[in-house]
């Protein structure tokens, strides 16, 4: 992975993050928007500005892919570089969260032996 694209999306907005996650299945912005309110018990609302202004960036940097347009609306993919950035996000998430718990990495590192 190129270091400009880690240095840009390592660590993710969180809006980034839901658009990203959402994109393993093909989609398009308002359908996305839907689904982050729902994952979120409507605590995050993507504003139209904000998602396609992301998605366009997202296609550009190589991240996400136009799929097909159905109804005037288009539909976009996660890419495998889109892939490999969520994962690292992932999985920086899943550290935070096991630091938050008062769990070091080698607390970590210790009992997968």
């Amino acid at each position: 992975m190129n270091e400009t694209i880690k240095r840009i999306y390592v660590p993710m907005t969180e809006t980034g993050f839901y658009i990203l996650y959402c994109l393993q299945e093909p989609m398009h912005g308002y359908s996305i928007g839907q689904k982050v309110q729902l994952m979120t018990d409507n605590q995050i609302n993507i504003a139209p500005g904000t998602m396609y202004g992301t998605l366009a960036k997202m296609e550009k940097d190589g991240l996400i892919s136009f799929v097909r347009k159905e109804e005037n609306r288009k539909l976009y993919k996660i890419t495998e570089l889109g892939k490999e950035v969520l994962d690292i996000e992932i999985k920086r998430i899943e550290r935070l969260y096991k630091n938050s718990m008062g769990v070091s990495l080698s607390d970590q590192n210790n009992t997968q032996i």
